[in-house]
């Protein structure tokens, strides 16, 4: 039985943390490729309402440590517009600091859009999907440990492909309430991370995605795998409290969940999840996740 590794650190320290979860996990070899980092800038809202700017420092200087040829964070963001979040984060400014480009996705021209239907797909024709992650040797996605008030129930992995569908789509995202978070998990066939990180340094446990109450979790997690990912984030949540949507099913009940694992895009359950704690301290609360997760 396969087992994707979830690793996880107790420590307020954002920089710190996503440098040691993600060396945990491992990066592939980057020398000379193209890399993709997809942070969650929906909008300029501060962590975790969008991507900690330390976190992204902290992975973009990892990144780069292993020589790659090109280096680029993009995201579509909406309700906000892209261009005004990356301004107002300061990712511009960021990018010549650190060495890296800045795609806005949705100023892509028409022919840097690929249409995906998977099988059985849940929207009526597919959507349409932006190519640079798909033609890129590395993706890493940079999400944050929270619950969405509206269709998604919660934002983590699964979700942060939102950000690579074509703007056009998300009426009909936004439509399908019973359908919606179905579709989320059918946006991830389109292309593989190489690794995920969740910010849960501060946590939203109800409310979301832009803001919400908040939660001083002080944990960092890191995986290869969306699906393992999304049900240590769930389990932590209702390890703390959350909301009724999310406490009134098991994990891999949840619609977001459950249709990544029929498309085969992770662990099938609990028992193919793995914690892995960084650090003694960290012990603890890896024990703690896993008895819910395993509930």
């Amino acid at each position: 039985m396969a087992v994707s590794k979830v690793a996880v650190m107790l420590n307020p320290d954002r920089r710190l943390a996503t440098e040691k979860v993600a060396s945990e996990i491992g990066l592939p070899d980057l020398n000379g490729s193209e890399v993709f980092i997809k942070p969650n800038f929906n909008t300029a809202d501060p962590a975790p309402g969008s991507t900690h700017n330390d976190t992204l420092e902290a992975i973009v200087e990892l990144v780069n440590r292993g020589r790659p040829k090109r280096v680029t964070v993009g995201d579509r963001s909406g309700p906000a517009k892209t261009r005004k979040v990356f301004e107002e984060k300061g990712i511009f400014r960021m990018s010549k600091d650190l060495g890296f480009q800045c795609s806005v996705l949705d100023e892509l021209p028409g022919s840097e859009w690929v249409k995906v239907n998977p099988p059985d797909c849940n929207w009526r024709n597919g959507f349409l999907f932006a190519k640079p992650p798909t033609e890129a040797d590395a993706v890493i996605g940079l999400c944050c440990l929270k619950t969405h008030q509206y269709g998604g129930h919660f934002t983590m992995g699964l979700k942060l492909a939102t950000g690579f569908i074509h703007r056009r789509n998300m009426a009909e995202l936004h439509s399908s309430p019973m359908k919606q978070r179905r579709m989320i998990a059918e946006m991830n066939v389109a292309y593989t991370p190489s690794l995920m990180i969740m910010d849960g340094v501060e946590a939203f446990y109800k409310g979301g995605p832009m803001r919400g109450p908040r939660w001083a979790a002080n944990l960092t997690f890191a995986s290869s795998d969306r699906i393992a990912l999304d049900a240590v984030g769930v389990a932590t949540l209702k390890m703390h409290g959350t909301t009724k949507r999310i406490e009134s099913k098991r994990i891999f009940e949840h619609d977001q969940i459950k249709r990544a694992v029929e498309l085969g895009l992770g662990a099938r359950s609990p028992k193919e999840i793995e914690l892995v704690p960084v650090d003694a301290a960290s012990e603890q609360t890896c024990e703690n996740i896993q008895e819910i997760l395993s509930e």
